[in-house]
């Protein structure tokens, strides 16, 4: 991302990965990111005045700035806003379909009043057969829920602040984890961001986590009044479920505020008390939804953290042996495929391996 014009400009190499981050470090990333919203929200203006439309789409890289996109919702002159959920260079093949779909072959465009994309759960998935093929050869301990039982056992152990890795339905298209291959965790505990960064995602503990919504209730815990279903707009946390930051606590360094809760869901409220939102739509991800209502009927939390399903530099989980063998290699203590619950004390003893760490390049 960096090189020597870089360096020059701002009169010292990068920061090394895994060092210590200083406070031109974090101003050198504050400012870019300033600045990045100012052009962005000037090019949205400049198309609004240009073309008229009153809705946008937007698709590209930039487009996975969430921060961003949310400045074009609440301060932008559109009255809604559209971000393809594979916004970066992988949504260049949705585009190339299209043009072959609509150009070459001349087919219809047509507006059905909906999101086409489903959900973005566009991936394979896997079969009761299939899965259980894979985690026999694996040699893992699991028993069979039917879908009440589990939702309730996994509330259970949801709230009792364990980290559950959930492996459901379609793989999701696109960079963000929604709901299909996902590690998730209870928003209200104090320790889930910095356990589940640095004994799961093996990555620094401040790094934020984003929170999954009930749809119908997302205007309860965020001032966002409208679907954010592919996780691309960040939004403030309402203003009622804040906690004010004493004098001690503001004069603290940068990276040691973030250790501080900002609000009655700690894990997924940043330092500026915003968050990065999904709403979970009962069409498009029934079993994430359900999952939703059984912790809030037994918390009276409709919101859980939702991170994607791998460690830093893996790619997400594709299949159910690729989901188990990260499950063994970290500290998450459940399991579930489908309707397959692995807990992590009942499970043979894994070689430890911890070439992973070198296999991938890190983030």
């Amino acid at each position: 991302m960096t090189n020597d014009r870089f360096a020059k400009l701002f009169g010292s190499p990068a920061r090394t990965p895994e060092t210590q981050i200083s406070q031109k470090e974090m101003d050198i990333a504050r400012s870019i990111q300033e600045v990045t919203e100012e052009v962005v929200l000037r090019l949205a203006r400049t198309v609004h005045r240009e073309t008229g439309n009153d809705y946008l789409c937007l698709a590209g890289g930039v487009a996975l700035n969430c921060v961003a996109n949310g400045r074009i919702l609440r301060e932008g002159p559109f009255k809604d806003i559209w971000i393809q959920p594979a916004a970066g260079d992988a949504g260049g093949a949705l585009g190339a379909a299209l043009v072959i779909w609509h150009d070459y072959h001349e087919q219809p465009r047509t507006v059905n009043g909906h999101d086409s994309m489903r959900g973005s759960y566009l991936g394979p998935h896997y079969t009761d057969s299939e899965i259980t093929a894979q985690l026999d050869t694996l040699g893992a301990v699991y028993e069979r829920l039917d879908d009440v039982e589990l939702m309730q056992r996994l509330a259970e152990i949801l709230e009792a602040e364990q980290v559950l890795g959930w492996f459901q339905g379609r793989m999701e298209f696109g960079p963000r984890a929604l709901g299909g291959r996902s590690i998730i965790g209870d928003p209200r505990s104090t320790r889930m961001q910095s356990v589940m960064n640095l004994k799961i995602k093996y990555r620094e503990s401040f790094r934020p986590f984003a929170p999954a919504v009930l749809a119908e209730n997302v205007s309860e815990y965020f001032e966002l009044d409208r679907p954010s279903p592919y996780m691309l707009i960040v939004a403030p946390v309402q203003e009622k479920l804040r906690v004010p930051m004493s004098a001690e606590q503001q004069a603290l360094f940068g990276i040691e505020k973030l250790n501080v809760p900002r609000s009655s869901l700690p894990a997924i409220t940043h330092v500026d008390y915003s968050a990065r939102v999904q709403t979970v739509h009962e069409k498009s991800n029934p079993r994430f939804h359900a999952l939703l209502q059984a912790f809030k009927a037994r918390t009276g939390c409709g919101v859980l953290v939702n991170t994607s399903f791998n460690v830093r530099g893996e790619p997400i989980v594709g299949s159910p042996e690729d989901a188990y063998r990260c499950f063994m290699r970290t500290e998450m203590d459940y399991l579930v495929v489908e309707n397959f619950l692995m807990a992590k004390p009942d499970q043979p003893e894994w070689k430890k391996d911890d070439s992973w760490m070198e296999e991938f390049e890190l983030d």
